[in-house]
């Protein structure tokens, strides 16, 4: 049987990130994305310009449906963009016990621009991660959750280990933080578990700016997981798969480029 998805995350009508992202990413897995969008985006591959939230009530609504009539195998989480989001979500996966979770812990587009209402850090870690198995952060977003509650604009200089560990010690199970935002050669993307293991994966730079390669990566891992994978294995064949992606990536529009979620 496909694997059945259940997909919380913002719409992009640009088509290179969100919901779009994830449902492509889940598809040629062999999954099925079932879908609770948080929020209609106004953006396109060069930048956001606002956003409008999705009523709970419609939320809750739409999941007290779906849970009426699928079971699930997994869950990615993306963009939240409010704390009575972020509520509503760990309402929902308290329903779900058992169930893989993997947060993409969404703060602002890589294109630039926030897409939160609030200072979501706390809420996503003291409300959200001890319900998921994994984070998917870039190192900028680990930063502001490990260090001052996930406020946008703010700066820090904590090493990778020190913001993955610090991660753990605030109740993250596992955290893998991706190096896409290091000006290095190399993109090293590094694992943190609770349980203090870690381990590292190291993939070549590629040379344009990607919309879209956190949703996919997220998505990829949790239709994995959802079809029975161990986490380390679906975190090690998630990151091959948007490699795979990223390589074979066009340009759209005057922006970004959006991976080609396709496997020949």
């Amino acid at each position: 049987m496909k694997p059945n998805i259940l997909v919380i995350a913002g719409h992009d009508p640009s088509g290179g990130a969100g919901i779009h992202a994830d449902i492509e990413a889940i598809h040629d897995l062999g999954g099925l994305a079932s879908t609770l969008i948080t929020a209609l985006t106004v953006q396109n591959s060069q930048h956001v310009r606002g956003f409008q939230l999705t009523d709970i009530d419609l939320l809750e609504r739409q999941a007290d449906a779906l849970l009426a009539d699928y079971d699930f195998q997994a869950v990615k989480i993306g963009m939240t963009g409010s704390l009575a989001t972020v509520r509503f979500i760990a309402r929902l996966l308290a329903r779900l016990p058992g169930v893989p979770v993997i947060l993409d812990p969404v703060l602002a587009a890589e294109s630039g621009g926030s897409l939160t209402r609030e200072s979501l850090g706390d809420a996503m870690i003291g409300e959200l991660a001890p319900l998921c198995e994994l984070l998917t952060p870039n190192l900028p977003e680990a930063r502001l959750l490990a260090g001052d509650g996930g406020t946008p604009g703010a700066t820090s200089t904590q090493s990778v280990a020190d913001c993955g560990q610090r991660l753990c010690q605030r109740g993250a199970r596992a955290v893998l933080i991706t190096g896409t935002h290091d000006d290095t050669d190399q993109v090293s993307n590094h694992l943190f578990r609770g349980t203090g293991e870690t381990q590292s994966w190291h993939w070549q730079r590629l040379p344009h700016v990607y919309h879209g390669s956190g949703c996919t990566l997220a998505s990829s891992i949790a239709c994995l997981r959802g079809q029975g994978m161990p986490l380390e294995q679906a975190v090690a064949e998630g990151q091959a798969r948007v490699d795979h992606y990223l390589r074979a990536a066009w340009r759209p529009g005057q922006g970004q480029h959006v991976p080609d979620r396709r496997t020949p």
